[in-house]
């Protein structure tokens, strides 16, 4: 398959799979359409094997070659959903229902299977659960039945739910019992017989999982996922996107609601402003809410305690944004997840690198806090129970596709070292502040609330982190410190003095590592954002480490301890640009420790780096959607000034968007945060949510509850263990019964990824769709042989990252406060270094041999203070003349004195040799007057053929223009003659003004002028 990437390959036995055909763990020969499968009694779409043989096809030439499907049946069902021109997916993205007998006439039924499940081929391995993957919804006129399916269609369960009114509460039974296809057509059989009185059984709808159940003034209403589409790949298991619901209500068919009831219709109406078809995502078999660490440390855990799986699926519910919806599930279902989905809200995007045969994929995963949730000006700081506003944790997988699944050849469960992630955490500043957007003003005053003397939202918020990502947390600072009106740097004397405070009781190895730097200012000094951020994430990556995966004996593992916390104001622009620098520099080392690099850096502008640059960029996008309202302001090309004129008027446009939808929308969408999280709940002593004034008891808990529960020390203010570093353990094997187990037995990978008895082509499968770096490969060059095909090289020469390629590690810089306290470390081999206060500063030699300080405003720094602060002094009026004329010299010599450097040279000939370039005359043949608009018809069709082009005027203007097409025999020498002329008088009053720079007065030398600047010899 030339062009697409390499097949990813199971182990466990056989090492790949290559086939278009995988039918329940067989690496036979391929299963032509239309025949069944031998030594099996059942057909694969769900049907019972009819006694007949399958049809014999006529001995024509089409016959001997069906058509190729996605199902084993040559013909399709009628009554099965047909796909259309729009379905890539290798399943649908509409389920399918349960294929069953509707009539109970037995004569019209298929002969029973001489197989039954229960088997020796079909045995059930000894497993707790059974994912179930499609379900298919009936009704009756007292029940909903909801019938669930395993992937291989052989397995079934079924769920009752009755339906009552608005005065019943919600009864759900789960029976336990597995059932095969002829058992569940039966059972759904004998439903219809009993209930023919009343219309019988039917097929509502079918669905990939249940969201939940809701109730507000009215009857339970229950939440379906009817839609869905491929997003990801981890391990064999597969990530879906929600892309349609549906909201059924759990009612009697002839029950009417009372039309003046107008309240359950507006909360129907507030829960349809949350849109669940953008950014949320689920899996049946993979832990979405947790981190590739966590879920893979939990699984050897539970090996080396002679399990054969964690006991409970453990979902962070900080990031089950459906948590409320479940339950009244979970109150009813001993197992509620068999049933029901959890799902997360964030940004998901994945994405494959290929090199010379190797594929890399790349998977981006944000998942966002259901806690403290809400829009940007509505939810600000931090609440009593230490939540923060736009909380997001950002996950970068980079996994080799040498295999399939998490576990390596041997078999050694959940060890494969192919596997690498790194975490990254953004959140809005822990601290009790607000910012009233009541007015018109884009940016309204910041407000500090409350002053803790004693930081205790802000100890419960990191010590929460220290739970999630374990210690140190590496705090990246971004608001700003210099400003006319002070608004930013409130927050920041307050979040420093926090930092200060929290520190003093945690280990000098533990302690918060406080990184502040003003990045919009030195965005608009126009300083090097890009070469700042990428010193703090490499000093990051080297502190907190990042997660690889290995059975600890042949291949080394590593676990990440600590988390890169970023903020700015907003959490939004500033933060998604550092953390997308942060990413690349973990990118680097990644790829490193899979072996792929010799050095652990890539570069900007490779195809790799602009593959990871567009995912952050949606990553942004999504997030600043969600909490915002608009899209990013500034984006990566914004601080790289990066295609400045689109890149300026698009920022332009998403600040309008933004301000529009804080100031008119966010209270909207609110409202529906509020309704859908259950941050409100109906009750009939309390108002309604749209009568509230504000929504600030809904998320602060009454400090008479949560004080009592948390009893903190106000010194001692985190948990010790939440500081123990994470370790990985070197693999054991299974003893006891499972010992002898195949993978199957512990991860069912196999079922989801090569859908047995199904025909699967690769054109179809999601890792042969994701986007790629071979996109960004020009056709044309690499036929010619003229194109480097590695991801990882550059395509811009002149890249300025090239510059900022990593140095030893031998000579580091240590920034400190005031205090002697250490704040972070960069490197230092490079010029341009950072002062206490987060300035840049330049380092250059004088005259003398001597070094001094020049700011990059032009600002002399002539040294430090006690404190760590810097001595400016401003140049004298002197300076700055000589300043401005030495400028305007350099500009008049460079302009009359064109040269080309070997960069521009290098870009010039990259230019000619683009395959895209196009002729500037492509005709010379003059268009039809119908093709031509109707502005341009008088032109064409003008004088000017036939007069031709001579100029038009008075006789002098005519003269003076002739006069000017003139060149004469040197044309840059002025003569005494061209003293008359009007541009030379005009240019002889301006050399006896003022400057081009800033008006400044020139000391003006008519020789020197005329020797050293335009040789004139008229003065």
């Amino acid at each position: 398959m030339k062009g697409s990437d390499p097949p990813p390959h199971c182990m466990m036995g056989a090492s790949a799979v290559d086939t278009c055909s995988v039918r329940n763990g067989e690496t036979g020969g391929q299963i032509l359409p239309g025949l069944p499968e031998p030594g099996s009694n059942s057909q694969p779409n769900g049907e019972e094997e009819s006694p007949e043989p399958p049809p014999v096809p006529e001995e024509d030439d089409e016959a001997k070659f069906p058509q190729l499907q996605n199902n084993t049946s040559g013909i399709p069902d009628p009554g099965q959903r047909q796909p259309s021109e729009g379905d890539n997916d290798d399943e649908p993205a509409v389920a399918t229902p349960f294929i069953r007998t509707s009539s109970p006439d037995s004569a019209s039924r298929t002969a029973p299977a001489s197989s039954h499940l229960h088997s020796q081929e079909d045995k059930v391995p000894d497993r707790l659960v059974y994912n179930m993957h499609k379900f298919s919804l009936y009704e009756t006129a007292s029940r909903y039945y909801i019938v669930g399916g395993d992937i291989t269609e052989k397995r079934y369960r079924i769920l009752n739910i009755d339906r009552n009114t608005h005065n019943s509460d919600l009864n759900i039974v789960d029976d336990k019992i597995i059932y095969s296809q002829k058992e569940m057509n039966q059972l759904l059989n004998t439903i219809d017989d009993k209930n023919k009185s009343t219309g019988g059984i039917k097929l509502r709808c079918t669905t990939w999982g249940v969201l939940g159940f809701v109730k507000f003034t009215g009857p339970y209403y229950m939440l379906l996922i009817t839609k869905k589409s491929t997003v990801a790949m981890l391990g064999g298991h597969y990530i879906y996107q929600i892309e349609d619901t549906e909201l059924i209500p759990l009612t009697p068919p002839k029950y009417k609601p009372d039309s003046r009831n107008l309240e359950e219709s507006r909360f129907l109406s507030i829960l349809n402003h949350l849109d669940l078809t953008r950014n949320f995502y689920y899996s049946y078999s993979y832990n979405i809410t947790r981190t590739l660490q966590f879920n893979i440390l939990k699984e050897r855990q539970a090996f080396a305690d002679g399990l054969p799986r964690a006991l409970d699926d453990d979902y962070n519910v900080m990031f089950v944004w459906n948590a409320h919806l479940l339950e009244p599930a979970t109150e009813s279902l001993s197992d509620p997840y068999d049933w029901c989905r959890p799902i997360i809200h964030g940004f998901l995007d994945q994405a494959a690198i290929s090199i010379y045969g190797r594929t890399i994929h790349v998977t981006l995963i944000a998942r966002r806090s259901r806690f403290f949730a809400g829009a940007r000006f509505l939810k600000r700081g931090a609440n009593d129970l230490g939540y923060v506003a736009n909380d997001v944790e950002s996950e970068q997988i980079v996994a080799e596709a040498q295999t399939t699944s998490f576990h390596c050849p041997g078999p050694k469960l959940y060890s494969s070292p192919q596997f690498t992630s790194y975490v990254q955490h953004r959140g809005s500043i822990p601290l009790y502040w607000s910012q009233d957007n009541v007015g018109v003003a884009p940016k309204p005053p910041i407000n500090i609330q409350m002053v803790d003397p004693f930081y205790s939202a802000a100890a419960m918020h990191f010590d929460d982190l220290f739970d999630r990502y374990g210690a140190p947390v590496y705090v990246v600072n971004l608001i700003k410190e210099a400003e006319k009106e002070l608004r930013e740097g409130k927050l920041l004397a307050e979040y420093t003095n926090a930092i200060d405070y929290l520190n003093q009781s945690l280990p000098k190895d533990r302690k918060i590592i406080h990184a502040r730097w003003d990045m919009s200012r030195s965005a608009k000094s126009k300083k090097d954002v890009i070469g700042v951020l990428e010193r703090i994430g490499d000093s990051i990556v080297h502190t907190t480490g990042f997660f690889h995966n290995g059975d600890g004996k042949l291949n080394a593992s590593k676990t990440q301890n600590g988390v890169a916390r970023t903020n700015c104001i907003d959490c939004l622009d500033r933060t998604n640009a550092a953390q997308f620098v942060f990413g690349k520099r973990a990118l680097g080392y990644q790829l490193h420790a899979l072996g792929v690099l010799i050095e652990p850096w890539v570069d900007f502008d490779t195809d790799a780096v602009n593959m990871l640059t567009h995912m952050y960029h949606d990553h942004g996008d999504t997030i600043a959607l969600q909490y915002g309202g608009s899209q990013l302001v500034n984006t990566m090309e914004t601080y790289r000034r990066i295609n400045q004129w689109t890149s300026n008027s698009r920022d332009m446009i998403e600040s309008f968007k933004r301000y529009y939808n804080n100031s008119f929308l966010d209270a909207q969408r609110q409202e529906a945060y509020n309704l859908f999280l259950g941050y409100y709940q109906f009750s009939t002593d309390q108002p309604y949510l749209w009568d509230l004034s504000t929504d600030y008891y809904l998320h602060h808990a009454d400090p008479r509850s949560w004080s009592i529960s948390q009893n903190r020390d106000y010194i001692n203010w985190f948990l010790p263990w939440h500081l123990e570093g994470r370790s990985l353990q070197p693999y054991v094997e299974p003893t006891g019964d499972i010992a002898n187990k195949p993978a199957s037995f512990f991860d069912d990978y196999w079922l989801e990824y090569y859908r047995p008895s199904t025909l699967s082509s690769f054109p179809k499968m999601f890792p042969y769709k994701m986007n790629s770096t071979i996109k960004y490969i020009p056709i044309k060059n690499t036929q010619e042989g003229r194109y480097d095909l590695s991801p990882f090289k550059t395509r811009n020469p002149s890249s300025e990252a090239r510059k900022w390629r990593r140095m030893p590690r031998k000579d580091v810089m240590s920034i400190e406060n005031a205090k002697g306290e250490e704040l972070f470390k960069l490197p230092s081999e490079d010029p341009r270094e950072f002062t206490n206060s987060g300035d840049l500063i330049a380092r250059e030699p004088t005259s003398q041999g001597k070094v001094k300080e020049r700011d990059y405003d032009g600002t002399i720094v002539t040294g430090m203070d006690a404190n760590g602060q810097l001595l400016k002094s401003k140049p004298t009026q002197l300076e700055k003349t000589r300043a401005a004329q030495w400028t305007f010299k350099k500009l008049v010599h460079e302009s009359l004195n064109p040269s080309v450097n070997a960069t521009e040279q290098e870009d010039y000939e990259e230019y000619i040799q683009h395959p895209q370039t196009l002729p500037l005359v492509v005709s010379s043949e003059l268009p039809d007057i119908s093709d031509i608009d109707a502005e341009y018809v008088s032109y064409v069709a003008g004088s000017w053929m036939t007069d031709g082009l001579a100029p038009t005027g008075t006789e002098e203007e005519i003269s003076l223009y002739k006069e000017l097409l003139k060149v004469g025999d040197n044309p840059l020498t002025v003569t005494e003659e061209d003293a008359s002329k009007k541009r030379y008088k005009a240019y002889k009053k301006w050399l006896r003004g003022k400057s081009l720079f800033k008006q400044q007065p020139v000391d003006y030398n008519p020789t020197a002028a005329g020797n050293d600047i335009l040789d004139i010899d008229v003065f």
